[in-house]
């Protein structure tokens, strides 16, 4: 089973606007509210994918049961560890411009930190764990590797996606995949990247510190994959109109596991993924299973 851990779900509360004025009363033009988080969205791109997943982390209140709600509409389990006051919400006014105020969230105790641990600790060989977000202040700020070490005799393959220190610190535990992009790159290594063989360079860095895969987001021009005993492969991001980036990464990680879980075969697991982040990519909402299937095809006429 794929398990995917949410530290700070929140609900996304998008309200859209024709200007905004400060100061004053303004009227929506439509409004709506998501289910958010890192992982939460992995665990939806593959339900829509067709792929079962469990997500976890910590909710609690009225808004955590809107996120509990919304999982399950789509088929997702959950297991949630409870948690007192109300998971946070996010507003986003889209008006001329974009303007997004993000909530703070409720404190967690170690009692429930220990709680989610005894969860992760009863996975086994067949089980994948995605690790990704931000860590909310009332979280060790090592709470990454704190996983890592917890889960390592259990034998489960880890997906990590997370930044600086954080990244590195799980590198020991061997994760199967993790996924920076060229900024947090140079930001973990202290160098400015000019072209692709400093970036295979740096790249396979991770892989030298114990990443079985790393692919490295490009944004429009695409990805870069770099393994264990693997040529470097860079491929071409598709042609389309981006509408909206975010979750885009979350969706290059859930077309990869769908792939990977269901083949084995890394190459084509990081094509998946670059088909399904840039469906999220051209699209308001997430990925859909006809959205990457449609680019996909495009990408094998084009030979990418």
């Amino acid at each position: 089973m794929i398990y995917t851990v949410t530290f700070s779900p929140a609900v996304d509360y998008i309200v859209d606007l024709k200007t905004l004025e400060k100061g004053a009363i303004n009227r929506s033009q439509g409004e709506h509210c998501l289910a958010g988080g890192k992982g939460i969205n992995v665990s939806i791109v593959l339900a829509n994918m067709g792929k079962p997943s469990v997500a976890t982390g910590f909710l609690g209140g009225f808004t955590g049961e809107f996120i509990r709600k919304e999982l399950e509409s789509r088929g997702i389990a959950s297991a949630f560890v409870e948690v007192s006051g109300n998971t946070r919400i996010n507003v986003k006014l889209r008006g001329e411009e974009e303007t997004a105020i993000n909530g703070q969230g409720p404190d967690i105790t170690p009692s429930q930190i220990e709680e989610l641990m005894a969860q992760l600790e009863r996975l086994g060989p067949n089980d994948l764990l995605v690790i990704s977000g931000t860590v909310p202040s009332s979280l060790p700020s090592d709470i990454y590797e704190k996983i890592c070490e917890r889960v390592k005799g259990t034998r489960c393959e880890l997906i990590v996606d997370a930044t600086k220190d954080i990244l590195l610190n799980t590198l020991k535990y061997h994760p199967l995949l993790v996924k920076p992009n060229q900024e947090e790159l140079e930001e973990m290594f202290h160098v400015e990247i000019h072209n692709e063989e400093e970036l295979i360079e740096n790249a396979e860095k991770l892989v030298a510190l114990g990443a079985k895969n790393v692919i490295v987001s490009l944004g429009g021009d695409g990805a870069l994959l770099v393994g264990e005993g693997r040529k470097p492969l860079h491929l071409a991001a598709p042609q389309g109109k981006v509408v909206n980036t975010v979750g885009a990464g979350d969706s290059l990680v859930a077309g990869f596991i769908d792939e990977y879980t269901n083949s084995g075969n890394i190459a084509y697991a990081f094509r998946k993924g670059i088909a399904t982040g840039s469906a999220s990519a051209f699209s308001e909402g997430l990925a859909t299973k006809q959205e990457v299937e449609a680019l996909l095809k495009k990408m094998e006429k084009k030979g990418e």
